[in-house]
């Protein structure tokens, strides 16, 4: 099995350790400022050498993220962030490799490298910037941006069938996919420590409010009449509850999830769902990652973390394996293989 290489720090490492001496140029109330407090927060917790961290990123409001945190980095280019850290990763496997990306940045012009990155489980930590709308660009639809949203780009209203994130992961084979809002930092800070520890492809799906082109489009979900009723934050090993006062729960029933009230019906409550973010099966995860109010809550936190072989991890094997069943050793004796003549 395949395990993290990532070399620990010798010295406790902070917060202030991570923080930049650049001026972050984000909007003011841009969901990025919460999403940089966490990261600096969470990359102490994991244990790793400050040194060993990276930063990658393409283009987009997200893609300024390496240069406000304080760790080695690469401002890519537009839809190749992936691609740039597969490689980065794939040199030195000893190396944290992180993506900050946006749902523009990774699901159009990158997709293609998107799921392949994830198909492959490379071990990179990828922070997926979705605010359903192109900010930089000034507030064209983007892959995610809800179907009949009125944009720059679609004064009439899309007509596009938008991108569910957890689905294109679970569809790519992925083995780690969390949903967080990037107005619950606690919440963020925690997901990002775990995926620090997962091996293999990490996809965090942040929920980002952009205040000037799209926002509030996440106020369905944060404000006081609906907060407790559309969202489900999931715990591994805890039951799947939600509601003011955990007063309802999500079943399996008839193929599909329902959600139960707690206390109405002991049949139902025995069949109330235990989180198994481990399960290598991806059946519930999947249709965990689909459930979107008004009919079900949205599930926040890890959703998956499979463990499964990384492509870093077998192409080491790989290596190995055939340096030690070679008969070639030096380009001597790839020179002197196989046939030979001399031109005299």
């Amino acid at each position: 099995m395949s395990i993290k290489r990532v070399p620990l720090s010798e010295v406790p490492l902070t917060k202030e350790d991570f923080v930049s001496d650049q001026i972050v140029k984000w909007c003011p109330g841009c969901g990025g400022h919460a999403i940089l407090k966490a990261v600096e927060k969470a990359f102490p917790e994991t244990g790793f050498r400050k040194e060993n961290f990276t930063f990658v990123s393409g283009i987009g409001c997200s893609s300024r993220f390496p240069y406000y945190i304080n760790t080695y980095g690469i401002h890519g280019i537009h839809g190749r962030a992936n691609a740039i850290a597969s490689g980065v990763k794939i040199a030195n496997t000893g190396l944290s490799v992180w993506v900050t990306t946006g749902d523009g940045d990774s699901m159009a012009i990158g997709g293609n490298h998107f799921i392949h990155t994830i198909r492959r489980n490379i071990d990179i930590n990828i922070l997926l910037f979705n605010n359903q709308i192109y900010g930089l660009t000034k507030g064209q639809y983007s892959p995610t941006t809800p179907k009949g949203e009125v944009t720059r780009t679609s004064p009439h209203g899309t007509i596009e069938h938008p991108f569910n994130p957890a689905g294109l992961v679970m569809g790519s084979m992925g083995t780690f996919f969390a949903r967080v809002l990037d107005s619950n930092v606690r919440m963020m800070t925690e997901v990002v420590e775990e995926s620090s520890k997962h091996d293999g492809t990490a996809v965090v799906e942040i929920l980002q409010n952009c205040i000037i082109f799209a926002d509030k489009a996440f106020s369905y979900l944060t404000d006081k009449e609906h907060k407790d009723e559309y969202q489900i934050n999931l715990k591994h090993g805890e039951p799947m509850l939600f509601g003011k006062d955990n007063s309802k729960g999500i079943i399996l029933k008839e193929n599909r999830l329902q959600i139960v009230k707690v206390g109405e019906n002991k049949e139902d409550d025995d069949m109330i769902l235990i989180h198994d973010q481990y399960n290598p099966d991806p059946g519930i995860h999947r249709m965990l990652g689909y459930m979107r109010p008004p009919e079900m809550p949205r599930a926040f936190g890890v959703i998956r973390a499979a463990k499964f072989d990384t492509y870093d991890y077998l192409m080491e094997e790989q290596i190995r394996s055939a340096k030690e069943t070679s008969g070639i050793k030096c380009v001597n004796d790839l020179l002197n293989s196989g046939e030979t003549f001399e031109v005299n």
